[in-house]
């Protein structure tokens, strides 16, 4: 049985996006928001396949996992790291309208949804299971605040967004993390998300529970 991909444009969402759900509908699954690139911004109009390109979206149309996968997209003119409060809110209307496992939610993107991976999970550590940071970049000096598990990528020669960015998050979250994978491949530059999601990534996502705290 695949999963099924809807479109969501109705105003009622903070943000436009694409859905991937089993094809049965289920209540109590777990959520993966997957943030897109600067490249993928626009109206959520004529555009919204776009957000449908890169991270998850080729592995999702082969794969079946009893998960929902929301694939939001940032105006164009804005990007991720401005919109926290908004991206924290439009995973709580998630929660609710699909009655999803609060234990359960994760974070990733790429890129610009890198950086915005970083800043939302550093704004409300207490939302989520797990987080996959990949080719982007936040505030060093504040990653403490990051319990959870984290599995951050980096392509060793990425031009457009340097790897340092994400080797000084690694080196200060893992003063205080004892649960962080970093994987830096070398040889690869900024579309190292080519490399990353696939069903190792998904299976470790979804085997995390958010910590009792």
């Amino acid at each position: 049985m695949s999963m099924k991909r809807t479109e969501h444009r109705e105003e009622k969402w903070i943000f436009p996006f694409v859905k991937y759900a089993p094809s049965e509908e289920k209540t109590n699954l777990p959520l993966i928001i997957q943030l897109h690139g600067a490249g993928e911004r626009g109206s959520g109009k004529d555009d919204l396949d776009k957000v449908d390109v890169h991270g998850f979206s080729a592995y999702l149309k082969e794969a079946e996992h009893n998960c929902i996968v929301a694939m939001p997209q940032c105006p164009e003119n804005s990007f991720w790291a401005a919109r926290v409060e908004s991206i924290i809110g439009f995973i709580g209307q998630l929660i609710k309208e699909y009655n999803v496992d609060e234990d359960r939610v994760y974070l990733t993107g790429l890129s610009m949804g890198g950086y915005g991976t970083w800043f939302t999970a550093m704004a409300r550590p207490d939302l989520f299971a797990a987080i996959a940071p990949v080719c982007g970049g936040g505030m060093a000096w504040n990653a403490c605040v990051l319990n959870m598990p984290v599995w951050a990528f980096h392509g060793a020669d990425d031009n457009v967004v340097s790897p340092v960015q994400s080797d000084e998050m690694v080196e200060k979250l893992k003063l205080s993390n004892s649960d962080v994978t970093y994987t830096r491949l070398d040889g690869v530059g900024h579309f190292v998300w080519k490399h990353t999601y696939n069903k190792e990534l998904m299976e470790w996502l979804l085997s995390k529970k958010r910590m009792k705290r």
